[in-house]
């Protein structure tokens, strides 16, 4: 690759980043998305990165819409600015790879492009966020382009049901996907439950027509009240997965893997806190969003995640 003129000026100090593991050398470009593990190399453990690969942070609970499956916490809190940028720093120098942005709706926090302009200039994080895309304007796009890497837009379902689901026209959403477009390349989110099954197909295709880069499936986990995606949903989607042509690149969040979901385990000899933990908007970090316990974070965010790992009975 280093012989190739084209690849050299793809590829940058900037962007370019190495994480020494247990599964190997991985080597991570944020603005290009390209991942090569080097599963040969035998990392000492005091070598091995302490921070996990990915870390998603809920900014704020505020959102501006209603879904009925929401897992957000509803009492108000939002993250401070300084300290999220302290905790990237951290979380960067001990080998974290990207950061994704949530909530609530994260473009509702005050301050939004700024935290993303500083975790893009002051980390090699990749810079993503979650959104419904509605409160994109043009004004904060165009603050966004050059430091957000990737984004997911949250979609579930086409029509009349996302309209239902979401309370918004979907002409609507088009129209933003055309902001979504200019920023950075995206994927496209469905919550899969009992109201969204039948919707693969049409959301797949909607994905593809809009120039989307990946479907993230994520079964709906018990929250808020509600049981979740149950056993039969979960069979439809194991067989829509193996048995529907591929038109996108599809992902599934790792509390949706069954037994039967054919998917790649990457790293094999790592614990899940070593590939991702979520942060509230309380700033408790969890081991993920669905989780009811966790960690405060008082000072150092390391200090926190090592915590954790304790508590979760992993090192």
């Amino acid at each position: 690759m280093a012989s190739d003129g084209s690849c050299r000026t793809m590829l940058s100090q900037e962007d370019g980043k190495i994480r020494l593991s247990k599964s190997g050398a991985h080597f991570f470009d944020r603005r290009s998305g390209l991942n090569i593990l080097f599963e040969e190399a035998i990392v000492p453990t005091r070598l091995c990165a302490r921070a996990p690969r990915y870390v998603s942070f809920a900014l704020t609970n505020a959102c501006d819409l209603s879904c009925s499956y929401c897992y957000a916490p509803k009492q108000p809190s939002r993250l401070d600015g300084n300290r999220l940028v302290q905790w990237l720093m951290e979380l960067d120098a001990e080998g974290g790879l990207g950061v994704g942005f949530g909530g609530g709706e994260p473009t509702l926090y005050p301050g939004f492009a700024d935290i993303c302009r500083r975790a893009a200039a002051q980390t090699r994080l990749a810079v993503t966020f979650t959104t419904h895309s509605h409160s994109l304007t043009k004004r904060l796009a165009d603050e966004l382009r050059g430091c957000v890497h990737f984004l997911r837009i949250s979609v579930d379902g086409v029509g009349e049901t996302y309209e239902r689901l979401r309370g918004r026209p979907f002409g609507d959403l088009r129209a933003q996907l055309n902001l979504v477009r200019s920023i950075a390349l995206f994927g496209i989110n469905l919550v899969v439950n009992a109201e969204t099954i039948m919707q693969l197909d049409a959301v797949a295709d909607f994905a593809v027509d809009q120039g989307a880069a990946e479907l993230l499936l994520l079964p709906e986990a018990p929250s808020q009240g509600r049981p979740g995606a149950d056993a039969t949903i979960k069979r439809e989607l194991e067989d829509w997965v193996a048995h529907t042509p591929r038109k996108i690149r599809l992902a599934i969040s790792e509390s949706g893997v069954t037994a039967g979901m054919p998917v790649a385990h990457p790293y094999p000899k790592e614990t899940p806190l070593d590939g991702h933990a979520h942060v509230d908007a309380f700033g408790i970090i969890k081991p993920n969003a669905f989780a009811r316990t966790g960690v405060r974070i008082e000072g150092s965010i390391m200090n926190a995640i090592e915590r954790l790992r304790a508590e979760e009975g992993v090192t």
